[in-house]
C-alpha cells in the first residue's frame, strides 16, 4: 500500500470513532495520528498517546513558529494537529489517519492545495465524510447512546445538520447505514486510492 494521507470527517453519532477502529485493526500500515491540546488530561488519558498535552504558551509558540496543519480554539481549549508526525509516517512509507472536524479538515485541505505536487502529503491526500443515514437515524442513535442530556443531543443534531451542508466539500462520502458495507465501503476507497498515486 501506498502512503495515504487520508482525513475522515463525520457528524457526532454516525460511526466515525467505530470505521477509525476498524481501519486501524485491518491496515497495519496505518497509523492514528495524535492531535495536541491544552486541557488537562483526563482520568485514564496518557500524554502521547490519546494527546499530547501542552500549555498555552506552548501551543501559542508552536501556532507562530507554522508548525500545525490546523488548529483551533474549542471551548477555550486549542486543539490542534502538528505537520511533523504527518511527515515523518509517510516518508516511512506508511498510511496517516486524521479524525477531524469539517472546519479542521478545511483548513488541512487548504494547506495541501498550497503544496507542490511532488509533496508527499498532497500525492496521498484523501478526505471521506462519514454521513448517517438520515438526521432521525442520528438522533435516534444519541439518544439510544444514553450520555449526553436532551439539550446536547438536540445541539449535536443541530450541528449535525450543518457539517452534512458541507459533505459535498469532501472527494469521498460514505453513508454509514450499515456498518459492514460503510466499512467495505470506506475500504474500498482507500484501496483504489492506494494504487492510483
Amino acid at each position: 500500500m501506498r502512503p495515504l494521507f487520508i482525513v475522515i470527517s463525520a457528524p457526532s453519532g454516525a460511526g466515525k470513532t467505530t470505521l477509525c477502529d476498524l481501519l486501524l485493526q485491518n491496515y497495519p500500515e496505518i497509523c492514528y495520528s495524535v492531535s495536541c491540546t491544552t486541557r488537562k488530561p483526563r482520568i485514564n488519558e496518557e500524554d502521547g498517546v490519546d494527546y499530547h498535552f501542552l500549555s498555552v504558551e506552548t501551543f501559542k509558540k508552536m501556532i507562530a513558529e507554522g508548525r500545525f496543519l490546523e488548529h483551533a480554539l474549542v471551548h477555550d481549549n486549542y486543539y490542534g494537529t502538528l505537520k511533523a508526525p504527518v511527515y515523518e509516517v509517510l516518508r516511512e512509507g506508511q498510511c496517516m489517519l486524521l479524525d477531524i472536524d469539517v472546519a479542521g479538515a478545511e483548513q488541512v485541505r487548504n494547506f495541501v492545495a498550497d503544496l507542490p505536487d511532488d509533496d508527499p502529503m498532497k500525492i496521498g491526500f484523501i478526505d471521506i465524510f462519514i454521513n448517517p443515514p438520515s438526521l432521525e437515524e442520528l438522533l435516534s442513535r444519541l439518544e439510544h447512546r444514553g450520555t449526553d442530556s436532551q439539550a446536547v443531543i438536540e445541539k449535536r443534531v443541530r450541528n449535525a445538520e450543518k457539517e452534512m451542508d458541507r459533505a459535498n466539500e469532501y472527494m469521498y462520502q460514505v453513508t454509514n447505514d450499515d456498518l459492514h458495507t460503510a466499512f467495505k465501503r470506506l475500504c474500498d476507497i482507500i484501496n483504489v486510492k492506494a494504487q492510483l498515486i
